[in-house]
């Protein structure tokens, strides 16, 4: 959702005669027609010939006619399906973190017996030598709780990076997996744009951060509460890009998690200022978590000011300011006040079994 220039500078490059080169995949712009008609007094004008209707091309497949873009710059009127999107998703996301934990919790007991069973049967078996599952099992229990929980979150990014380099599949990934208010499809690519990169750097360099903090940020919030943060960062953060792009009128397609992960890097920054960070290719010069911040947000600010084009400045501040306000007091007003919610999911589970046990004598 982060970066948005690769599909801008694709548009200009076009636009003036030329391809844009570096990428396996190349995504373009060019007019629907080489001549356009004159319009019938009696027929309104084609939505081309007033907002240049564009099509997107990969360079291996034949152009595909692109339908997503509304034929007027869109208003402050488009932002409200985003709005209750936005605000639906997030409640929905807490909502189903705390029963999830309570279910989790719930079954723990069991899970420790069915466990000790399992491994005393292990014992009496015979032990493979070589034995790849083992070997995999060795591995995943090496990992901490947080690396285990991005563990998912890594392979939906790689996924959703491979589905990018399918040209039959580039048409739906505009579509649903890059976030643009100019766009008829303005719901589902806030959450789905989250997950999506166009260029494996940009990908592993978002994912690479999310490995790195994943152990403090599970630590502090927990499996549950972390993923309801990180999915409605995305969402959030993108509603902020909308925003912005709707006001300044800079339109354009943005993808990537870079927004739901400025969330989890604020919130682990605000918790632990003084904790020590370093450049991964200058590991040599440290500085605090809290100086990083405090950096990453001027920078933001910075390009979201003079109209910088390479990230979606936008949707970084969205991100970090919504991490700052989660561990500041979204924490206390969200997840501390789940339990009338858990307490009527109890009910209702509990009525539920009631009745099909007693429809079963």
């Amino acid at each position: 959702m982060a970066w948005s220039c690769w599909a801008r500078l694709c548009s200009r490059e076009v636009l003036s005669g030329r391809r844009c080169r570096g990428h396996r995949f190349t995504l373009y712009t060019q007019q629907r027609n080489g001549f356009k008609r004159v319009p019938q007094k009696t027929e309104p004008r084609k939505p081309d010939q007033e907002s240049g209707s564009k099509t997107y091309k990969s360079s291996l497949s034949p152009p595909v006619q692109e339908t997503i873009f509304y034929t007027s710059s869109p208003s402050l009127k488009h932002l409200v399906k985003p709005f209750f999107f936005t605000i639906g998703f997030t409640g929905c996301a807490f909502g189903s973190a705390a029963i999830w934990q309570y279910e989790y919790l719930k079954s723990r007991v069991q899970n420790y017996f069915d466990e000790a069973r399992a491994d005393w049967m292990d014992k009496l078996r015979p032990q493979k030598n070589g034995d790849f599952r083992k070997q995999v099992n060795k591995w995943w229990n090496s990992l901490s709780e947080g690396q285990r929980t991005v563990t998912g979150i890594i392979a939906a990014n790689v996924f959703v990076f491979c589905l990018w380099r399918i040209p039959s599949m580039q048409r739906t990934m505009i579509t649903y997996f890059t976030s643009n208010p100019a766009s008829r499809v303005l719901c589902s690519p806030m959450l789905l744009s989250t997950f999506s990169h166009f260029s494996l750097f940009h990908m592993a360099a978002n994912m690479y951060v999310l490995w790195s903090f994943s152990s403090s940020i599970v630590s502090l919030l927990g499996r549950e509460q972390f993923i309801a943060l990180y999915l409605s960062a995305g969402v959030i953060s993108t509603f902020v890009s909308y925003v912005t792009k709707v006001t300044t009128g800079r339109f354009g397609p943005s993808l990537g998690a870079s927004g739901a992960i400025m969330t989890v890097l604020a919130a682990v920054c605000m918790k632990m200022p003084e904790a020590k960070l370093a450049i991964i290719l200058l590991p040599m010069f440290t500085f605090t978590a809290g100086n990083a911040l405090k950096a990453i947000i001027a920078m933001d600010t910075a390009g979201l000011v003079l109209g910088w084009k390479f990230f979606d400045h936008a949707a970084h501040l969205g991100g970090a300011i919504f991490g700052i306000w989660y561990v500041t007091y979204g924490h206390e007003l969200i997840w501390k006040n789940r339990e009338p919610l858990v307490k009527a999911w109890h009910e209702m589970r509990s009525k539920s079994r009631g009745k099909g046990g007693g429809g079963s004598h």
